[in-house]
């Protein structure tokens, strides 16, 4: 039974916790950065089809996305 030890309750429950905290911080980042640009990300890159600008979004989601993750990690 020992290979089985992340199967234990707490442990779950303890990863889904940390997962919705990462992705809360992860949102909020977003946002963040949505406001302090000069205009609107989602409607940039949607309507206006900024490959340019989705390229960088990318980029800062996966950047973003990583240091939440080491966070949590420890």
């Amino acid at each position: 039974m020992e290979g089985f030890e992340w199967l234990k309750p707490s442990i779950v429950l303890g990863s889904i916790l940390y997962a919705v905290i990462g992705v809360l911080v992860f949102w909020i980042s977003f946002v963040i950065i949505d406001k302090l640009t000069p205009y609107k990300l989602w409607e940039e890159i949607v309507e206006h089809k900024n490959m340019a600008l989705a390229v960088v979004v990318a980029a800062m989601c996966l950047s973003i996305g990583q240091i939440v993750a080491a966070a949590i990690h420890g």
